[in-house]
């Protein structure tokens, strides 16, 4: 097995693979009335009347499935995201280095974006964060631990 990914450049594939799909959505929403800008006085209820309006929900069912099929495709096929890939990381099961399987790269997909995307982004965040700081031996967050996989650098 490789040697383990550093947090480092692990926190920093995630924030790559994070802005390739927000950035497009966030464009795409905009010319299509996603999320409503006109008239925003930066009031809180405003933002809480624009994320309770069904149009916000519709975007946000479009972002989960984006996030999870991004991940989830990209870790199946190629064992590593855009992100990974850029940064020389990938992910490998746990027992034998195999690129993850469908199950496996949905499962870690799942646990990692679902909960961060429908109500805790932050928090959620964070968990992941320290899960992967303390897990000893195998630097595992909680999404790692869920599919038995690790990430690694990649020797391509």
């Amino acid at each position: 097995m490789p040697p383990l990914a550093p947090f480092g450049t692990r926190f920093l594939a995630r924030v790559i693979d994070a802005l390739i799909i927000f950035i497009p959505l966030g464009i795409v929403s905009l010319f299509v009335g996603g999320w409503n800008t006109a008239n925003n006085t930066g009031a809180w209820d405003e933002v809480t009347n624009q994320v309770n309006t069904g149009t916000q929900w519709i975007w946000s069912v479009i972002s989960m499935v984006l996030y999870v099929g991004y991940d989830t495709l990209m870790n199946r096929k190629f064992g590593q995201t855009l992100g990974k890939r850029w940064l020389k990381l990938r992910v490998a099961m746990l027992n034998d280095g195999a690129v993850p399987d469908t199950g496996s790269a949905l499962l870690r997909a799942v646990v990692l974006w679902l909960p961060a995307l429908l109500c805790c982004l932050f928090i959620w965040w964070a968990i992941i964060i320290v899960s992967i700081v303390v897990s000893r031996p195998y630097r595992q967050g909680l999404h790692d631990k869920a599919a038995r996989t690790v990430v690694v650098s990649a020797t391509q």
